[in-house]
């Protein structure tokens, strides 16, 4: 059973499908072709990374640099928005500024990590002046970086915990005491974090006692997905959005 809703971001019937920077095994990660195959499968939760340029683009982008994936190389905050906009991810596909994304996009629901500091401000204008309060969580490994993003846009706004709001809500389900600060919606977390087991039944009861939804990252296999869901689990985060949909077909939860 899911928890009550705490915010209109995760009004949605069933367990949350996410797709992870779009669906990122098909290899266009974060780019506007792999989120409109996303929706077009019927996504409705999308997951996705900002940075900043050098002069304030808001890239929808997960690395620092372009290396990995894209043909350009060099740091996004230190290239400006003309260069980083000739890139193209596996050579073909550009990369987008999260603006556009929330436009194309309208009625999708966004899963923000926040990589850098300088994106939190920019992140927080964009959704101010679209009024996409419904339609975005942020979130970031850096608790001071959500506690901010929580400090400047109060309620309205959706938020996951970072690592020590994770690792309080751990201690706190094996029966130790621990503060838990700030007003986040969601724990977002891995499976297991350095072979430890992050998500089991006692997790998901106390997150769930909490008033706070658990989704957990990056999820790929059928076998993982179905012992989560068993579990409890109120979302999932995948880079193979067809594995996901049939896994949540079989259990007549797909909506």
């Amino acid at each position: 059973m899911t928890t009550p809703v705490r915010h209109p971001y995760l009004d949605h019937p069933g367990p949350l499908a996410f797709a992870h920077r779009g669906g990122a095994a098909d290899g266009l990660e974060n780019t506007a072709a792999q989120f409109r195959r996303a929706v077009t499968a019927g996504y409705r939760y999308l997951e996705t990374d900002v940075h900043t340029t050098a002069d304030g683009k808001l890239v929808a982008f997960h690395d620092a640099t372009l290396d990995r994936v894209t043909d350009g190389a060099g740091r996004i905050a230190d290239l400006p928005w003309a260069d980083v906009r000739q890139a193209r991810v596996a050579g073909s596909a550009p990369v987008p500024l999260f603006e556009e994304l929330l436009e194309e996009f309208p009625e999708a629901r966004w899963n923000v990590d926040v990589k850098a500091e300088p994106a939190l401000l920019p992140l927080l204008e964009l959704i101010e002046r679209t009024g996409c309060w419904d339609r975005i969580c942020v979130g970031s490994f850096s608790e001071s970086r959500v506690a901010r993003a929580q400090r400047a846009a109060g309620p309205r706004l959706a938020t996951s915990y970072g690592i020590r709001g994770v690792l309080g809500l751990r201690l706190r389900s094996w029966g130790i005491p621990a503060a838990l600060r700030g007003s986040a919606v969601a724990a977002q977390v891995p499976e297991s974090q350095s072979g430890i087991p992050v998500v089991d039944r006692r997790f998901v009861r106390t997150a769930h006692a909490l008033g706070l939804q658990v989704h957990v990252w990056t999820v790929n296999e059928p076998e993982r997905m179905h012992r989560l869901l068993d579990l409890g689990v109120d979302g999932i985060m995948t880079d193979h959005i067809g594995t996901l949909r049939e896994v949540l077909e079989a259990r007549a939860t797909w909506v």
